[in-house]
């Protein structure tokens, strides 16, 4: 199973000239192929990084439950696939905070499954209480964002945790660790397993993302138990960003 490395551009940089030079700078520093790397740029960015080169994979930030129609602003599963995008980075904390919930999100990851674009799912809990309801906040995500999905189907979605609580915009945010994230993976895959079967929670990529970096990737990849990362703010700077996918390189977990 390839290890897999997304970078989640966000709301920047604020120009398509800035846009070409990070994307080039991180595709011309590539050098391993047993790693995806993959990088979510504003919609309006799309098309022009993906003329720039094929070494790195194109995710969205986001894709509509609807396939066409009277939907201002909307943009479907079947338009990302048809423009080259490979996967969609579906609810993110942020757009939870915006309001989405998990039966929208639940809608969009079928949408986006049946146009071909591979889901990636973002989970995670507000906050670690003392009474470890923190797991039953992650099982109701997993569940219910995933629900009325094919078995085999659920193995091709890609889960990327997140704890809100770790993320730099939080409030009082603190560092998660990679036991953190550990005993999480762990988790998730014995909830997938239970709707799926353990060979397909096996199967089942698994990503960390809360405000990882240069320094502590190599904590979370050879410690933590994923398959990857969720890169934020560390993926505009193609210097930070290919020393994480290095990192990547050399970890075993």
């Amino acid at each position: 199973m390839k290890k897999i490395i997304i970078g989640n551009w966000k709301m920047n940089p604020t120009s398509i000239k800035q846009a070409s030079k990070i994307f080039s700078s991180v595709s011309s520093g590539l050098k391993n192929k047993n790693i995806e790397v993959v990088v979510a740029p504003p919609f309006v960015y799309i098309e022009k990084l993906k003329k720039i080169s094929k070494k790195v994979s194109i995710a969205s930030q986001d894709a509509s439950f609807i396939d066409k129609g009277p939907y201002t602003g909307e943009v479907s599963g079947e338009m990302l696939r048809e423009i080259g995008v490979k996967y969609a980075i579906l609810g993110h904390s942020e757009r939870r905070h915006m309001g989405e919930d998990n039966e929208l999100i639940n809608k969009k990851i079928k949408s986006v499954l049946f146009s071909g674009v591979t889901p990636v799912l973002c989970v995670g809990e507000d906050d670690r209480d003392d009474n470890h309801e923190y797991f039953n906040f992650v099982k109701s995500q997993l569940l219910e964002c995933l629900k009325g999905i094919k078995k085999d189907s659920i193995s091709k979605v890609i889960i990327a945790y997140e704890p809100v609580w770790a993320i730099s915009t939080t409030v009082d945010r603190r560092d998660a660790t990679a036991h953190d994230c550990e005993e999480m993976v762990i988790f998730i895959r014995k909830v997938i397993s239970s709707i799926t079967s353990p060979v397909l929670a096996k199967k089942i990529r698994i990503l960390y993302g809360g405000s990882v970096n240069d320094r502590d990737a190599g904590e979370f990849l050879t410690k933590g138990g994923v398959d990857g990362l969720l890169v934020g703010k560390a993926s505009l700077d193609p210097k930070k960003f290919l020393k994480i996918v290095n990192i990547c390189e050399v970890s075993k977990n």
